[in-house]
């Protein structure tokens, strides 16, 4: 049977195994085709899609919404919802971190300069991205050749 629990298991080893790929191997190719492709984003938008319409619709949370602080915490104290909103920052911060490696390698960003921003992405979110943002910042975009 599936549970939040064992979910939660899965999702956790399935988003490890994309940040290590985009830290340790960003140009092979299977980190192009699972990662920075949006693969396995997509992926993990999908099991958010699949969680939180199984959450609405089987397990709704009493109180919750989005409406105040109170009604969020009401909405997370149901584990189907604590477990989609895991998933969602999952699915997110991967995105972040793809499009991070993707705009690292247009500028010509040296990947060890790269990688604290996507450890910092992978760890703290919008800390990484703010990080990253500072980092970009001294490296310009190549001028595409014209013919």
């Amino acid at each position: 049977m599936l549970t939040p629990d064992l979910l939660f298991a899965i999702a956790n080893p399935v988003a490890l195994a994309g940040w290590a790929l985009l830290i340790l191997a960003p140009r092979w190719r299977g980190t192009r085709a699972v990662v920075l492709s949006g693969a396995l984003p997509l992926l993990l938008a999908a099991s958010y899609a699949g969680l939180i319409g199984y959450q609405t619709v089987a397990h709704p949370a009493p109180g919750g919404g989005f409406g105040s602080l109170a009604q969020v915490a009401a909405l997370f104290r149901q584990p189907w919802a604590l477990l989609a909103g895991w998933v969602h920052y999952l699915c997110f911060d991967m995105c972040v971190g793809a499009w991070e490696t993707r705009d690292a390698q247009r500028r010509g960003v040296p990947h060890w300069a790269l990688i604290p921003c996507l450890v910092a992405t992978f760890m703290l979110g919008p800390l990484g991205l703010l990080l990253y943002s500072g980092v970009r910042r001294r490296y310009v975009r190549p001028v595409p050749a014209t013919l």
